[in-house]
């Protein structure tokens, strides 16, 4: 997503709590001839959400876009998961999550214009199918049902709050997104149940999450665009 938006021009700050994994992040877009900078973010810290928004709009005048696509893990089904398990992904995924955007969102509405994307999940929505994680170790955890389903619907409502004043926000869901270490049976199960017969690749995000940060989709606010290879079309 940040390669998306930098190679579509936008300056991009890259943001993580991991200060050297951002800065090289940020390192290999200014490389490949982008512009990037890269800002330490604690979601679990309002304090620190505060300084990237001020941080930022001291050093570049505004922010244009705000994309929410941070998720601490923690815990498992329910029979594994712990009361302080709910309670620190909640601090991150919940409360992280508005406190971002209400601090952004207000420097937006300041502006008159700016849009915030919400990086949803097919689990937001529908249902986990355990079967497809038979056998691989993998399970779909309860928090994440939650707090993706959560993040819809508080995406409709910011999307009226916010609409009066410029500010656009949207909701985008993948499902199925390949990464390194997926067991080869899980591979397998995705694939026979998504009507497209794949997984998805970076560059299935790309298009989607340009669209939604850009003037491209400047009549949208308070939708969810699923970018599932069908997978919740049944």
């Amino acid at each position: 997503m940040c390669a998306a938006l930098a190679e579509a021009g936008a300056h991009v700050v890259v943001t993580s709590r991991d200060e050297a994994a951002c800065a090289r992040a940020a390192q290999a877009l200014c490389d490949a001839g982008l512009s990037a900078s890269s800002h330490r973010l604690d979601l679990a810290d309002e304090a620190s959400i505060r300084a990237l928004r001020d941080d930022t709009v001291a050093a570049y005048g505004r922010i244009d876009v705000l994309v929410n696509g941070s998720v601490h893990r923690q815990g498992g089904d329910p029979a594994g998961t712990t009361a302080a398990d709910w309670a620190a992904t909640s601090l991150v995924n919940s409360t992280g999550l508005f406190l971002i955007t209400r601090d952004i969102g207000e420097q937006m509405m300041a502006q008159g214009s700016g849009s915030i994307v919400n990086i949803g999940s097919i689990y937001g929505v529908v249902g986990p199918t355990f079967d497809i994680y038979a056998g691989t170790g993998m399970t779909s955890p309860a928090f994440y049902a939650y707090d993706k389903g959560g993040m819809v619907n508080l995406t409709r409502y910011l999307a009226c709050y916010y609409g009066p004043h410029g500010v656009r926000v949207n909701c985008l869901s993948p499902g199925g997104l390949r990464s390194d270490g997926q067991p080869d049976a899980f591979l397998a199960a995705y694939r026979a149940a998504t009507p497209l017969g794949r997984l998805a690749g970076p560059d299935d995000i790309k298009g989607p999450i340009v669209f939604l940060a850009s003037d491209a989709s400047a009549y949208l606010t308070g939708t969810n665009i699923m970018v599932d290879g069908g997978w919740t079309a049944h």
